[in-house]
């Protein structure tokens, strides 16, 4: 038969059950990963328990080969070491110095070959003159460092300054590319300065 009296406390009995099992769970999961903790961590501590001997640049853990080769125990820290791939080295070819032909030296005074660096150095000394021009150019804009504000850097400073370091930049690379072009013009061979 039904009596409402008695079951607010059968609920509440088992409310409370649900309750203590959850935490009793919980309790348990803690206690298991603790446990599966030591266990790696013993294993992994009686695993790095071999000493480890150094041998010059090379380490090694076999006690026998480290007293045979007089190898020193290193103590502290932990050690890694990661072996890398051994460098296949290429044969050396040595070529037989071979002497000069008529045929080589014929090649490199070849009327074309002469016309091809006459043409050379007509390009670089053009393309030297417009470097320098260039440079001239800039080196009377940027005036010493002190170049005349344009426009709006009167009244913002900053952008002056951006311009006259764009300036010494662009000063620094046409100095360059005339050094580059003089290397260039004295490579060239001699005879081509002859015919002009």
């Amino acid at each position: 038969m039904y009596q409402p009296d008695c079951e607010p406390q059968i609920r509440y009995r088992v409310s409370r059950m649900n309750r203590v099992t959850a935490e009793e769970g919980a309790r348990l999961a803690w206690r298991g990963l603790i446990a599966a903790t030591c266990v790696v961590l013993t294993s992994s501590a009686a695993l790095a328990q071999d000493r480890i001997y150094r041998c010059g640049n090379e380490y090694i853990n076999n006690a026998k080969d480290a007293q045979a080769r007089g190898c020193k125990v290193v103590e502290g820290g932990n050690i890694t070491i990661v072996q890398g791939t051994a460098v296949q080295k290429a044969p050396v070819k040595v070529a037989a110095a071979s002497p000069v032909t008529p045929r080589q030296d014929a090649k490199s005074d070849s009327p074309e070959q002469r016309a091809r660096d006459s043409e050379a150095r007509t390009i670089l000394q053009a393309e030297l003159v417009r470097s320098e021009a260039r440079l001239a150019e800039q080196l009377k804009e940027y005036n010493n460092g002190e170049p005349e504000k344009q426009g709006i850097e009167g009244r913002n400073y900053q952008r002056y300054l951006d311009r006259v370091k764009e300036l010494k930049d662009s000063i620094a690379r046409t100095n360059s590319d005339i050094a580059g072009l003089k290397r260039e013009i004295g490579r060239l061979p001699n005879s081509a300065v002859a015919q002009q």
